[in-house]
């Protein structure tokens, strides 16, 4: 870990106005204006040198600030303003209070267009903090506002503070993945195509220390260890066998709604001020964005403070041994959450919706702005993007007065051109959109390819519906219940990420009624079936052989970690969003694994010693939302009169509620740590598990839509049993076969290769691969097959 103290002696020279510079930086943004291109291809252009950009000793600070106008600022009341910490700081401390001196340059205002180039400012780097700054102006009561920078390369204090100003083009010339860009053919733009699969990580929770330097560690481990040919763990393969790794959003989420800021102000002089720092410790599963520093990294998963963390953890997956890895950023670009409103002006928003805000893609400076960002955190090092929720990037027509779905800025999103180390390139991209969702009947209506189609691309990718419908295969009857979507999965999902088992489809399992019919025949607990439900042997085999199209795995499920709602900033609605939480207690935690004394500390603090005391509160806990139409006050007097009482903070008020809360959330964060549960990974599972993305891998073939000569169907007569079989051809005469038994009673003594499948006849074949309940010593012939167990056969037939 890289130690961000600095003693920051501040030089003599002082921090002013170039005025030439100044002038130079006027007459580009003028002649870009003036030469007849349209307002958003001006405004793309001009988007390119918002924020702070080093330019020899140089910065250039440019902002778009309408707001200023529709005050009727004056010019000269209009600054930027910089401050340099004086003395010694530390970013890696919990808390400090910092002196900085204050520094106010007049701006150039060309309309919205605010401008300075600034001698004297301080460039941060990996060894080194910048100076901060942002634009502030005076109002007629000599009030002073500030407006941060939406297009900031490095935001240590959140999105809701000064940024500091970056040498990015340092940070870029430092990389060490050079070579892997310098590979890239030269010459026209070059477009990455799909992985063969990806793993889907969430940062805070993949590796004990919870960050993205933590986690470029540990790929850097696994790759000496892939170097020297050290036989891997079980902790090292629930890693391995993936081209590809897609980070949940890195972008910074929103802040703790009730405070403390991370950025207090507590004394200042028109020539300094004292700011109460607390470094950004919020928990968040990544979409909760505020929009703003959407081109930065969230400082809460950066260990050292530097953005080069995410430039580090793109080398090491570029530089993997073997082969490199992809990096697949997930952009969240669709809604903001509300606090997005205490950053950004209303000229950013369209109106609320569901997450908070809409965006306001038609006005063109705000698309162009919302393109940069994204441009900018590609460069970073990524080689394919997810839009998560593009059936959300919509507009009012107020001719046709309906919403419309804005696929031509999805378009444009797929068209932005990149640029690292020397290479142009376009990465690979895949949209969730789930249209008509959120329309009632949207699982029935939607076809999983309304992107696909509007593309001009014929790589880009959706996810499909098992992936992206809220799916509970631990519910019997769940897989022929999805029969005729697995169907359009085999036909048409060579452009589709195929898979169980994501964020969001974990967290939907989390969420069921253990009461409805579950499959019990995955487990003998709740949480061995949730386990085993979403890291199943025969649903992999289902994945990995019989779908085309390109998996993806979700960490957690793999390490059969818990997962969730994982957010701990909220105030006002804490308690009712832990409410809807509560119910998975049910499925991810016992007594035994509540006791141990590493979790659930904070709960423990509060006065729920063991998890039958928890659980109590938990029953009650949602049936006092509804009835008291989230009511804390009135919710806290009665839990205050259950008889016997409640454990906990009691007695309770909406404090303590809020507490709860609180504590849940974080105790949560901490539980789900895929580090707490790799020690009990089984050897043969994840060998099995590991052989299966191996056996893609080395067939790219797999990845197409089903032929004429491929059967898909699954055993009959049904007989309480869910097995799905599936022929396919490959190239040089291969063929595949595999039976994988999905949920059901026992098929007993089948001889799978001699089932009246068409083109199944003529012998020869071997088993490739076996669930690890078969045993090694079965190599073909009658099987009894039980429920997650499944068969991959292979043979080749001459074409002769």
């Amino acid at each position: 870990m890289m130690d961000t103290t600095i003693n920051t002696d501040l030089d003599t020279a002082t921090v002013t106005q170039n005025a030439d510079a100044t002038q130079a930086l006027i007459d580009w943004t003028l002649d870009i204006l003036q030469t007849g291109l349209s307002t958003f291809d001006a405004a793309r252009e001009i988007a390119t040198r918002l924020g702070a950009h080093r330019r020899g000793a140089i910065c250039e600070v440019m902002f778009w600030a309408p707001e200023l106008l529709e005050h009727r600022v004056a010019e000269d009341d209009i600054f930027i303003e910089v401050l340099d910490i004086m003395g010694e700081a530390a970013l890696s401390r919990s808390r400090q209070t910092l002196t900085f001196r204050r520094s106010r340059v007049p701006v150039a205002r060309l309309d919205a267009w605010c401008m300075a180039a600034i001698d004297g400012m301080r460039a941060g780097t990996r060894d080194h903090v910048g100076s901060f700054y942002a634009l502030t102006w005076r109002d007629a009561e000599n009030q002073w506002h500030r407006i941060f920078d939406p297009l900031s390369a490095s935001l240590p204090f959140g999105p809701f503070a000064p940024a500091e100003f970056y040498d990015v083009d340092a940070m870029q010339a430092a990389r060490a993945d050079k070579d892997y860009y310098a590979a890239l053919p030269e010459g026209a733009v070059h477009k990455f195509g799909p992985p063969t699969n990806i793993l889907q990580i969430h940062v805070p929770t993949a590796t004990a220390s919870m960050s993205l330097a933590g986690l470029a560690r540990h790929f850097a481990t696994l790759g000496e260890r892939v170097r020297q040919g050290v036989e891997l763990s079980p902790a090292d393969r629930i890693f391995m066998g993936y081209d590809a790794v897609q980070l949940l959003p890195v972008e910074p989420t929103t802040v703790y709604e009730a405070g403390p800021d991370f950025w207090t102000e507590i004394e200042e002089t028109d020539s300094s001020v004292v700011v109460d720092i607390r470094r950004p410790d919020t928990t968040n599963w990544g979409y909760d964005v505020v929009i703003t520093g959407m081109a930065a990294v969230n400082p809460s998963l950066l260990e050292s403070d530097r953005p080069d963390e995410l430039v580090d953890l793109a080398a090491v997956l570029h530089n993997f041994p073997g082969g490199p890895k992809k990096l697949i950023l997930d952009v969240v670009f669709g809604h903001s959450d509300n606090q997005g409103l205490r950053g950004l002006s209303h000229h950013y928003f369209a109106g609320p919706n569901m997450y908070g805000q809409n965006l306001n893609y038609r006005n063109p400076v705000v698309r162009a702005i919302l393109l940069e960002m994204q441009r900018r955190k590609v460069n970073f090092g990524a080689d394919g993007v997810r839009v998560d929720g593009a059936q959300d990037f919509k507009w009012w027509d107020a001719d046709a007065q309906m919403l419309r779905h804005d696929d031509e800025y999805l378009q444009e999103m797929a068209d932005v051109v990149q640029d690292v180390a020397g290479r142009e390139f376009r990465p690979w991209f895949v949209f969730e959109d789930g249209r008509p969702w959120p329309d009632e009947d949207w699982e029935l209506s939607s076809d999983y390819r309304a992107v696909i189609e509007n593309q001009r691309d014929d790589d880009v990718f959706q996810w499909g519906p098992l992936t992206f419908a809220h799916n509970t295969p631990f519910l019997y009857t769940f897989w022929l219940s999805k029969f005729w979507r697995i169907q359009e999965i085999t036909r048409n999902g060579a452009s589709w990420i195929s898979g169980c088992a994501n964020h969001d489809t974990l967290r939907r399992g989390t969420q069921i009624n253990p009461k409805l019919n579950i499959n019990t025949r995955l487990g003998d607990t709740r949480m061995e079936i949730l386990g085993k439900a979403y890291d199943h042997a025969a649903a992999q085999m289902l994945t990995y052989v019989a779908f085309p199209g390109v998996p993806m795995d979700f960490l957690n499920a793999m390490a059969r970690a818990s997962w969730g709602f994982i957010r701990n900033q909220d105030d006002v609605y804490g308690v009712k969003v832990v409410a809807e939480e509560a119910i998975s207690l049910n499925w991810q935690v016992d007594a035994y694994t509540y006791s141990e004394p590493g979790n659930f500390r904070r709960l423990k603090d509060l006065g729920f010693a063991d998890r039958d005391m928890l659980g109590r509160f938990f029953v009650i806990l949602p049936a006092l939302v509804e009835a008291t139409d989230y009511d804390l006050d009135v919710m806290a007097k009665l839990l205050n009169d259950v008889d016997p009482p409640l454990d906990g903070p009691t007695p309770y008020d909406a404090t303590a509620l809020k507490q709860v809360a609180r504590a849940w959330m974080d105790d949560m964060h901490d539980y789900c740590n895929v580090a707490r549960y790799v020690d009990n990974l089984g050897d043969a599972h994840t060998d099995y598990m590991l052989k299966l993305r191996e056996f893609r891998a080395a067939r790219p073939w797999l990845r197409a839509n089903h032929g004429p000569g491929d059967v898909f169907d699954y055993h009959t007569p049904v007989n309480g049993t869910v097995a799905f079989r599936c022929l396919r051809h490959g190239p040089d005469g291969e063929q595949v076969f595999m039976i994988a038994h999905l949920e059901g009673k026992p098929i007993f003594d089948i001889d799978p290769t001699a089932l009246p499948l068409p083109g199944l006849d003529g012998g020869g074949w071997h088993v490739a691969l076996r669930a690890p309940s078969i045993g090694s010593d079965y190599l073909g012939g009658p099987i009894t097959l039980h429920d997650s167990m499944a068969v991959l056969y292979t043979r080749t037939r001459s074409s002769g």
